[in-house]
C-alpha cells in the first residue's frame, strides 16, 4: 500500500504541467491574433489552443481574440500597450514587419518579446489546371512574353506577403503584373479555379483541397529546399515533389513566420513557462499531424537564435518593400 501511494504521488508530478516553474500564469491568458478569423495565423492559434485544453498543459484557460485592424496593427498595438503583463501572447506572421513599414503605425518588433518560432509558412506559385503552363520558367516567359499588365496575380492584401512576393517576381524578371487583393487566401482560391486571375501564391493548407481535386496545379515552392512531405496528395505527386522556386528557374525565396511573443517587460521565468508549453505543443500527435496538412518548414527558434532572425528578417522586408515601393 505504501508503495501503491508513493508512485502515485511520482505520477502527479510527472504529469504536472508547470510545478516545476518559478512563476505560471494565475488567471486566463488572452492569445491575440493579428488577423481575420479563417486565415493561417487563425487556424495555428486555435489548434494550439486546442491542443493546451485537450492535453491540459496549463492550468489556466487560453483564450484567442483577433484583431485584424489596421492590417493587424490593432493586435499588435494592443500587446505593446500592454508592458509586463505576463497574461498576453500573441502569434505573429509577416505582418509584424509589413504593417509598420507600409502603415508607419508607431510599432517595432522590438517593443514585445519574442519568445519562439514555432514554424515558417511556405508559399507556392500556383495557377489553374487548365492553363497551358507546366513550369514557372513557362509562366513567367509568358508573362513577359504578354502586354504589361496583362496577367492577374490574386493576393491576400496590399503590401503584405502576397505582393511583396509578386514584387520580387517582378524584380527578378523583369515581368509586371496586374495585382489584384482579396480579404482572404479562401477567396484567392476561389478566384483562380473560376480563372477570373492567372495565378496566386497561397499557402499550402489555403490550396491543397483544390490540388487535391485536380483544379490547380503548383508550379514551385518559395524554399531554399523542397518540402519533405512525401505522401501522395494530388495525381501521384507530393508536395516533395514540387520544384523550389530557385530550382525552376525563379531566384527568389521568402517564408512566413509563424511564431509567439509577449508584451516588452516581462520576466525571465515567464517568458520560459511559455517556451516550455510550446515545446510540449510541438510533441502532440495534434500538432504533428497540423504540421503534415499544411506542410510546414518546422523550424523551431528561441532565445538569442530567435531574436538575431527576427531582425535579419525585418531588414529584408526593409529592402523588398523599399524596392516595391511599399515603404510610407
Amino acid at each position: 500500500m505504501h508503495k501503491a501511494l508513493l508512485a502515485a504521488v511520482a505520477a502527479a508530478f510527472v504529469v504536472a504541467p508547470s510545478g516545476a516553474f518559478a512563476w505560471e500564469p494565475t488567471k486566463t491568458v488572452e492569445f491575440i491574433v493579428p488577423a481575420g478569423s479563417g486565415g493561417g495565423a487563425d487556424q495555428m492559434a486555435r489548434t494550439l489552443q486546442g491542443i493546451v485544453q485537450k492535453h491540459e498543459l496549463m492550468d489556466q484557460s487560453l483564450v484567442v481574440l483577433n484583431k485584424s485592424g489596421g492590417a493587424g496593427g490593432e493586435g499588435f498595438l494592443d500587446v505593446k500597450g500592454s508592458e509586463a503583463n505576463p497574461h498576453k501572447i500573441v502569434i505573429s506572421l509577416s505582418n509584424l514587419f509589413t504593417t509598420p513599414l507600409a502603415t508607419g503605425i508607431p510599432f517595432n518588433w522590438k517593443d514585445i518579446t519574442p519568445v519562439a518560432m514555432l514554424a515558417l509558412d511556405e508559399f507556392i506559385l500556383w495557377v489553374n489546371s487548365d492553363s497551358p503552363y507546366k513550369t514557372a520558367q513557362d509562366y513567367v516567359k509568358a508573362v513577359k512574353a504578354g502586354k504589361a499588365n496583362e496577367f492577374k496575380m490574386g493576393g491576400t492584401g496590399t503590401k503584405q506577403e502576397d505582393q511583396i512576393i509578386t514584387a520580387a517576381i517582378e524584380q527578378s524578371t523583369g515581368s509586371k503584373f496586374t495585382y489584384v487583393p482579396f480579404k482572404g487566401g479562401g477567396s484567392v482560391v476561389t478566384q483562380l479555379v473560376g480563372n477570373h486571375i492567372n495565378s496566386s501564391v497561397n499557402n499550402p493548407i489555403e490550396a491543397v483541397a483544390q490540388w487535391r481535386a485536380g483544379a490547380l496545379r503548383p508550379l514551385c515552392v518559395f524554399d531554399t529546399e523542397r518540402m519533405p512531405y512525401k505522401a501522395e496528395i494530388a495525381n501521384g505527386k507530393s508536395w516533395n515533389d514540387i520544384p523550389t522556386c530557385k530550382e525552376a528557374g525563379l531566384d527568389i525565396d521568402y517564408l512566413m513566420l509563424r511564431g509567439i511573443f509577449m508584451p516588452g517587460g516581462v520576466t525571465d521565468e515567464q517568458v520560459a513557462f511559455y517556451v516550455d508549453l510550446f515545446k510540449k505543443v510541438r510533441e502532440t500527435p495534434e500538432w504533428k499531424a497540423f504540421m503534415d496538412k499544411g506542410a510546414f518548414n518546422q523550424s523551431f527558434m528561441i532565445g538569442d537564435e530567435f531574436k538575431n532572425w527576427v531582425a535579419s528578417t525585418e531588414t529584408r522586408h526593409k529592402e523588398l518593400m523599399e524596392k516595391a515601393g511599399f515603404v510610407k
